[in-house]
């Protein structure tokens, strides 16, 4: 009985100095973890509280609370137009909410560019800066770059067509740069930036222009025939003036016509004064 006894004792100790050892050990990985996280927060610098999309957000989706959520962001890498409290993001005493403008995805921060303010309608004029203008240009697969464009993107303009001097047109068309990197707002009826996974083919495309641009393009479309040409998202060289006519295209150099100057016809008649013959200019009969 005692060595029964003796030997459950032994087993519990046993037992128990084994439990002591794995709690040491969880213990320490604790403290290590804990010792890993407060040096990478010490790497990080301080935070700030910053507003978050909790999920992916759709253009034209009003914004409401349980679309967001806070979190804590380096200072150092706080994007330009965060929201830093829940009242700035939606204010007190405000029904309306906000619309989003671009799609947002999840973790994101929400930017003041990307929702509109509460209330605001998402629809072209959130998009439009001071002084500047809404202006539609029709395109078609060949002039709107085979449906690839997007709203948001930028397109240099070009103007093809005859130029009339004087009441008289010019040899064959020109095609000439007219709007350099004009900014893209809407596709036919349709401002959402989303990306599609089929090429859509346009039948218009919205600009934001200033008012003499307007005044150009309106000109232009008019006159002539205006085409696309898609700018790279990181292109900010500014393009120079381009002007193509059909001679330049094919390199034909015009030809300097020497024109044969008429020499004005003289008549005279013949005439004596005394011993002296005088020709004398009269108006020419024939």
């Amino acid at each position: 009985m005692r060595a029964v006894f003796g030997l459950v004792l032994l087993v519990g100790i046993a037992l128990a100095g084994g439990a002591v050892y794995l709690a040491k050990d969880q213990i320490a990985q604790y403290e290590n973890a804990h010792a890993e996280a407060q040096a990478a927060l010490a790497k990080l610098g301080p935070t700030k509280t910053v507003w978050v999309a909790d999920k992916p957000l759709k253009y034209g989706q009003p914004l409401t609370r349980e679309d967001v959520r806070a979190v804590n962001w380096p200072q150092s890498a706080i994007p330009q137009g965060s929201f830093f409290t829940e009242t700035e993001l939606f204010p007190e005493n405000v029904r309306a909410h906000r619309v989003v403008l671009r799609n947002i995805e999840k973790d994101e921060a929400i930017l003041a560019v990307k929702v509109t303010e509460p209330g605001e309608d998402s629809g072209l004029t959130s998009r439009l800066a001071r002084g500047m203008r809404a202006f539609t240009i029709k395109v078609d697969v060949s002039s709107g770059v085979s449906g690839f464009l997007r709203p948001g993107d930028k397109v240099d303009v070009y103007w093809t067509g005859r130029v009339n001097l004087g009441g008289q047109a010019s040899n064959g068309e020109v095609t000439k740069l007219i709007e350099p990197a004009v900014p893209l707002i809407a596709i036919d009826q349709s401002a959402d930036t989303i990306v599609m996974e089929e090429a859509s083919i346009a039948k218009t495309v919205t600009v934001a222009v200033n008012p003499q641009q307007v005044a150009a393009l309106a000109q232009a479309q008019s006159t002539g025939k205006l085409s696309l040409s898609l700018v790279g998202v990181n292109d900010d060289t500014i393009a120079e003036a381009i002007e193509v006519n059909q001679r330049s295209l094919l390199g034909i150099q015009a030809q300097e016509q020497i024109a044969e100057v008429a020499q004005e016809k003289v008549c005279t008649i013949r005439t004596r004064r005394g011993a002296e013959v005088v020709e004398i200019p009269i108006p020419c009969t024939n």
